[in-house]
């Protein structure tokens, strides 16, 4: 476990101690190969949070990221632990095993100076900027449904002991100021006047009145922050939305999960679908002369139905071949008549796991618009008023989605939904 204070030996790394840090590290020098002198080293972090630096060599290269003991878009004035490294490792270390080649391997953990020495991922960019720039990624959803069914139900009391279900949750809920973050961020300050809270103003200033009014949507948003806090059904990744996903023509990784606790699996398929939306409707201020982008709409509700439909099938078929936990026991269903009632189960368990990602999504949505830490899909659309009636759409959506559950049954529903909540200049 971590300490609860930052160590004596913590430094911030720069250069110079970085070269010193790797170059005794013997798997790290064979990687990078040459002399430690020639190695060339630059920052190149645009999060919320931390220091991400790429080290490259004559042979190879790595990435190393370091926790700093504050938030790094708000600066010293907002302080945070840098023990979340701590649990981004341990959440690499868990899923690892079943999630193969979609999480960077990890060649160094330093538990005083809070660093990660990982795989470089090259020549991967940030999902988000591919999406804003209208590239297509052909293994992306199915990369994603996949890789969240995997890290979800083999971390579930489907597929092991309570016992040791019970020895993760422990472990990760000492992650208490990135679960902090998230309650204020997501589920709490977007919803009333808050000094961390911005919006496009003075475009929105009336729409956003009327929202923190809703006491409907209130309602709604605080029943989802409840669920996030009281529902400890597997390991989730926390904050995986398309920041938090690097992508390659036929590659996709997962990266990032300092947030990662014991949640709802929800929450994961919620940050990732609502992260889709957004885009989605961020598109007509990407659009040009040339490119009205909505061919590209179109493909991203492809990727927001494989993704679902990747996740729902592979859970199912995890589901059915290797529950070994102590949730749904085999030895219960084992008489001929049994396969009917645990199938439709299964699908009830699934339907409750849709109808909380779509609600998770939408509180994803609203936060990256009303709150703090908004999303360049919107942020650098240059034309305020054009932002404006972007973010309004996908407000327009986020709000339904949250006050009229009853209207989605199925993926479809919500991909036919998403296009008549666009707001019309």
């Amino acid at each position: 476990m971590p300490n609860e204070r930052v160590l004596p030996a913590y430094r911030i790394l720069d250069s110079r101690s970085l070269l010193a840090l790797l170059a005794d590290l013997e798997n790290v020098r064979a990687i990078l190969g040459g002399r430690t002198g020639d190695w060339q080293i630059r920052e190149v972090g645009d999060g919320n949070l931390n220091l991400v630096f790429i080290v490259e060599g004559a042979d190879g290269s790595v990435c190393v990221k370091q926790a700093l003991p504050y938030v790094r878009a708000a600066g010293p004035s907002w302080p945070m632990s840098p023990e979340r490294a701590y649990f981004e490792n341990s959440y690499y270390f868990a899923v690892a095993p079943y999630v193969g080649a979609l999480i960077p391997k990890i060649h160094h953990y330093d538990p005083e100076l809070y660093c990660i020495v990982m795989e470089r991922l090259s020549p991967h960019i940030i999902l988000r900027h591919g999406l804003i720039a209208g590239r297509r990624y052909s293994h992306l959803a199915r990369d994603i449904g996949e890789y969240i069914a995997r890290a979800s139900f083999y971390t579930s009391d489907f597929a092991r002991p309570f016992e040791r279900k019970l020895d993760g949750v422990a472990l990760f809920a000492a992650n208490k100021p990135l679960i902090r973050i998230t309650v204020d961020l997501i589920f709490t300050d977007p919803y009333f006047v808050s000094a961390r809270n911005r919006h496009t103003s003075p475009q929105l200033d009336e729409l956003v009145s009327s929202l923190r009014c809703d006491a409907p949507l209130r309602v709604a948003a605080a029943r989802f922050g409840q669920k996030f806090l009281s529902e400890s059904q597997a390991l989730i990744h926390g904050d995986l939305h398309s920041g938090s996903v690097m992508v390659a023509e036929n590659d996709s990784r997962v990266i990032d999960p300092e947030f990662a606790f014991y949640g709802p699996i929800g929450f994961d398929l919620g940050a990732f679908f609502g992260n889709l939306l957004l885009n989605w409707y961020s598109q007509p201020g990407h659009s040009t002369a040339d490119d009205d982008r909505v061919a590209y709409q179109e493909w991203i509700l492809q990727q927001a139905k494989i993704f679902w439909e990747t996740f729902r099938a592979r859970f199912l078929a995890l589901w059915r071949e290797d529950a070994k936990g102590d949730a749904f026991p085999a030895p219960m269903f084992c008489t001929p008549g049994d396969g009917a009632a645990l199938q439709s189960a299964r699908s009830g368990f699934l339907d409750s796991l849709f109808a909380d990602m779509l609600g998770f999504g939408a509180c994803k949505m609203i936060r990256r618009i009303l709150g703090f830490a908004h999303v360049i899909d919107f942020e650098c659309i240059q034309d305020a008023a054009r932002r404006a009636d972007c973010e309004a759409s996908a407000l327009a959506m986020a709000h339904l989605l949250l006050t009229h559950p009853e209207q989605f049954h199925s993926v479809e529903d919500v991909i036919g939904a998403v296009p008549r909540m666009v707001r019309r200049a």
